[in-house]
């Protein structure tokens, strides 16, 4: 078929008009918002509340988050509507620092929200709220292909020739910073009890052993566990929370505890500049509280964490094993030297990866 001329032209004053209407209707929606101002998202007594997570909590908040929106609903009646983003911690933290607009962070560790504070838009103390800022804990443990084949009972297991080892980057991964934490600090204490005090060469030299023996380095703890489950390595370093959700599923590994890990504390807070934007302070502080919930806590745990709630957590001991050498962020200095001594450019980790 031939197209003349002036049949393109007349074709192309439709397609502007058409595009004019499309738009003008766009921008009367839009003025329906005036009584709530320029920026924020409450539209016809509705709110929409941004997730900033880290990947790992995605299943949990498949349930999590339908049971806020009741539970809203009954206290309220306004409904909840969410924008959900998921990814590995470290990335999720520099994007939100970066300019993402969302109203709570998610994220493994508390570094990770230090770096949104720092960057100006976590103006409160995040971690003067319930349980320190904690929304979650779990360790860091071993796991294998069904039946444990190469009987994997300790870190020093991970040194022997020819197991194929996966944990994320640190670089990316919180649960990866997690992960090397728990290596460094079992060398830590492995010279205490040969030599009577912490030994950081030592620590240095256990983890640059296990290192040697570590297959890939994925973005984020769930990139990870994807590759392992794709048949990637003999043994999986990551967070306890992750095998048992897995398991349950109907995947099978076998869980390794090692005699000494470290407690992985997860934090949560409102990212203010954005929530005062967005006009959704009073949601996201609710939501906030929501997570220290005795039924949040309850839905934690099914999906594998364990509680930071004591009640809850006392309910629920019975499911989880408490490793002889337990220890938490502290016994390494807390985060501010960890960040210093590990991650720095001239840190631990880096010296591994350099062979120094």
């Amino acid at each position: 078929m031939k197209i003349n001329r002036a049949t393109s032209q007349r074709m192309l004053v439709l397609l502007l008009a058409a595009v004019m209407l499309l738009v003008a209707a766009g921008c009367g929606k839009a003025g329906q918002t005036g009584e709530h101002g320029a920026g924020s998202t409450v539209q016809d007594g509705d709110v929409t509340l941004v997730i900033g997570a880290y990947s790992v909590v995605k299943d949990a908040f498949a349930e999590l988050l339908p049971a806020f929106q009741a539970y809203w609903l009954r206290e309220t009646g306004q409904k909840v509507a969410f924008q959900e983003s998921y990814e590995a911690s470290g990335t999720q933290a520099r994007a939100i620092a970066g300019g993402f607009e969302a109203d709570v962070a998610i994220l493994a560790m508390e570094g990770d929200l230090d770096k949104i504070a720092d960057a100006g838009f976590i103006t409160h103390d995040w971690k003067a709220q319930s349980n320190s800022g904690m929304i979650t804990n779990s360790i860091v443990v071993l796991g294998t292909r069904t039946g444990n084949p190469l009987g994997i009972k300790d870190w020093n297991d991970l040194t022997r020739e020819g197991v194929k080892v996966l944990y994320p980057n640190p670089k990316t991964s919180g649960g990866a910073q997690w992960d090397i934490n728990a290596i460094y600090g079992a060398g830590l204490k492995q010279s205490e009890e040969k030599n009577g005090k912490k030994d950081t060469e030592y620590a240095k030299s256990f983890l640059k052993s296990v290192h040697a023996n570590v297959e890939s380095l994925d973005k984020s703890g769930r990139a990870s566990m994807a590759a392992f489950e794709y048949g990637v390595g003999d043994v999986i370093v990551t967070y306890e929370n992750e095998l048992l959700a897995r398991i349950k599923k109907g995947v099978d590994y076998d869980i390794v505890v090692p005699k000494s890990t470290i407690l992985i504390e997860n934090p949560a807070a409102i990212v203010d500049k954005n929530a005062d934007k967005h006009g959704t302070r009073k949601v996201a502080e609710a939501f906030i509280a929501y997570l220290h919930s005795e039924e949040a806590q309850r839905l934690f745990v099914e999906h594998g964490f364990r509680a930071v709630d004591e009640r809850v957590a006392a309910d629920t001991k019975d499911r989880y094993t408490v490793p002889e050498q337990l220890f938490d962020i502290s016994y390494l200095g807390g985060w501010s030297e960890v960040r210093a001594n590990l991650y720095s450019k001239k840190g631990v980790w880096y010296q591994v990866l350099a062979d120094l």
